[in-house]
């Protein structure tokens, strides 16, 4: 686990537990707080599962429409009883790591691709990857022809890889209009300029979205054991 601090600092605890099937799984749990910002998640094979949106005080569920959503009662009330024992153990880490440097990993060169194979006039989403960063998050902004876009756009939370370093995507809905352009900007700490990625609309363009969008989504097969593996990590975490 790796551990920041600057002007503000901020704490990330994780957990990996075990699933019974009939064949392995592991989920994860995170919870990360800092002097603005507060993060609680739970994943399934590395994907992100639900998740706890505290500015609008409630849980979210972040799979596709066709997806049926998890719903643990409690659940939000667990995420906020987590946040007050990171922020306990924040306060006590702010003492003990007080002088140390802080830690910066760039992201890698980022992917821009398309859910949907490109169909003139059809709508799409357009979805801008980055990973390998540390600490979290990165911003996302997009732009059309060269005009700053917001609406139609989306981020997920930022979840954190094997290695300590995390990963994070953002969405743009878009009707593909040829010869349109469009660009994902992302910016780190880590990052002495942003890293910009375009992407030129084009006539019978193949998306790399099954294969890789569904990294960033939960696979159907896994939904049997969902609402099991929640209620394990509240009963039965292995810390």
């Amino acid at each position: 686990m790796k551990t920041m601090t600057m002007m503000k600092m901020m704490l990330v605890l994780s957990a990996v537990f075990c699933v019974s099937a009939d064949v392995s799984h592991e989920g994860i749990l995170v919870t990360g707080c800092s002097d603005t910002d507060e993060e609680f998640l739970f994943g399934l094979d590395g994907e992100e599962l639900w998740y706890a949106d505290f500015k609008q005080g409630k849980g979210v569920n972040p799979q596709p429409t066709f997806v049926v959503p998890m719903d643990v009662p409690g659940d939000y009330e667990y995420a906020l009883s987590e946040q007050r024992m990171c922020r306990n153990i924040l306060k006590m880490d702010r003492e003990a790591y007080k002088d140390l440097p802080l830690e910066r990993d760039p992201p890698s060169s980022h992917m821009i691709y398309t859910k949907d194979t490109v169909e003139l006039g059809e709508k799409n989403l357009l979805i801008c990857h980055v990973t390998g960063f540390y600490p979290a998050p990165v911003t996302f902004s997009w732009t059309k022809n060269g005009k700053n876009v917001t609406e139609g756009t989306s981020m997920n939370l930022p979840f954190i890889n094997k290695d300590g370093t995390f990963n994070q995507f953002s969405t743009l809905e878009f009707t593909p209009k040829l010869e349109d352009t469009y660009s994902c900007r992302v910016e780190h700490l880590a990052l002495n300029h942003p890293q910009v990625k375009s992407y030129d609309v084009k006539v019978s363009q193949p998306s790399v979205g099954p294969a890789v969008f569904c990294g960033v989504g939960l696979t159907v097969s896994l939904l049997g054991v969902a609402a099991g593996t929640f209620f394990l990590i509240k009963g039965n975490e292995c810390r």
